[in-house]
């Protein structure tokens, strides 16, 4: 078999594996894995302080896949620069990622743990790939409508973010991105990306799938939007025990009283998180308190922040414990950019090799 043939094989089979294994149909899904070395990739902005939609639509996925395929997971401090414009800043908030998602569950044994900005080979490759994408297929792309729309000012850097995402993506030949809903366009774009570059010079880009868990695609912050950094709606993971109360109990309910059944109580914000942090059994019978009536939403506000509390409480610990080891954190980082950089080099020679460029 040719080179290309081959790839388009093992594309292949990576896709019916992938179809397979999130299906539930091979559990566990040694086989696959171990027959084609999946690699997963997810990065994580460090443009602000990390909050329950974060872990729960990308920290959480990210960190059960760990121990099913080759991850390699960064923080994302180039894709911060659109929004972030104070350097003390940015380095506060990318530490801050770094020991949020340790202190949560990643493994640095398990998964290859970077930033971004140490693997200066991902600009380059942005450059090569921004020169087959077709500027309509940037301007489709929800995320920089919504972001503008929402007072974030317009720049370069915000318009082709998908651009450096498809690099991140493709640099290190990965095969599954799991991601939120709303980045799921960015995936397909990095799709289409990859394939005419492919068209242009070659089979030279493994073409990602997308992986998004349908159950916590999308988390809801306190105003009942899409929870976000940028619309001040956010519970955040590790805030001291008083804001963070406060915030929860501040959150926007409607004009019912505690009295009146609540048929349609599912769709409250307040129990759209407590599904996600409490037991099922508190969720459930929470759940048939408000559509029967006598349960208020002060009361509610006061079991999800108990339950919210408490689902943390382990990763709080360890998070003191990092912090309090510093050294630790950053050998796991520059070990990690080293592993990247290995593999994000032989991408890169591939594709400067393919369109003439070495």
């Amino acid at each position: 078999m040719t080179r290309s043939s081959v790839q388009r094989a093992t594309s292949a089979g990576y896709r019916a594996g992938i179809h397979k294994v999130f299906d539930r149909q091979i559990d566990p899904p040694v086989f696959f894995f171990s027959l084609f070395g999946m690699r997963i990739l997810s990065g994580i902005q460090s443009s602000g302080v990390l909050h329950v939609g974060n872990y729960f639509g990308m920290m959480k996925p990210a960190i059960e896949l760990q121990d099913r395929g080759e991850a390699y997971y960064f923080i994302a401090d180039y894709h911060s620069m659109t929004t972030i414009f104070d350097a003390d800043l940015r380095r506060k908030y990318t530490l801050d990622a770094a020991l949020d998602f340790l202190a949560c569950g990643l493994d640095p044994e398990k998964a290859v743990f970077f930033r971004q900005s140490d693997v200066p080979e991902v600009t380059e490759l942005t450059w090569m790939l921004a020169t087959v994408t077709p500027v309509g297929l940037l301007e489709r792309c929800h995320s920089y409508k919504d972001k503008t729309t929402k007072g974030i000012s317009a720049n370069h850097g915000l318009f082709t973010y998908p651009v450096l995402m498809a690099s991140d993506i493709l640099i290190y030949d990965s095969n599954v991105v799991p991601v939120g809903r709303d980045q799921k366009q960015h995936v397909e774009v990095t799709r289409d990306i990859a394939m005419k570059f492919n068209k242009a010079y070659g089979e030279v880009f493994v073409i990602p799938e997308v992986r998004i868990r349908e159950d916590t695609a999308v988390v809801p912050g306190t105003d009942g939007q899409k929870m976000s950094k940028s619309y001040g709606n956010a519970i955040d993971i590790f805030s001291d025990e008083k804001p963070t109360r406060k915030k929860i109990m501040g959150m926007v309910m409607d004009s019912r009283t505690p009295e009146e059944p609540k048929p349609d109580a599912e769709k409250n914000t307040a129990m759209q998180l407590l599904k996600l942090v409490g037991p099922e059994e508190v969720y459930a019978e929470t759940l048939e308190r408000l559509r029967a009536g006598g349960l208020g939403y002060g009361d509610l506000k006061k079991t999800l922040f108990a339950h919210h509390w408490e689902y943390f409480e382990e990763a709080r610990q360890r998070r003191l414990e990092l912090a309090a080891n510093l050294d630790f954190v950053e050998s796991v980082l520059q070990k990690g950019a080293a592993c990247a950089r290995t593999k994000a080099k032989t991408v890169l020679d591939r594709a400067r090799k393919a369109c003439g460029l070495d």
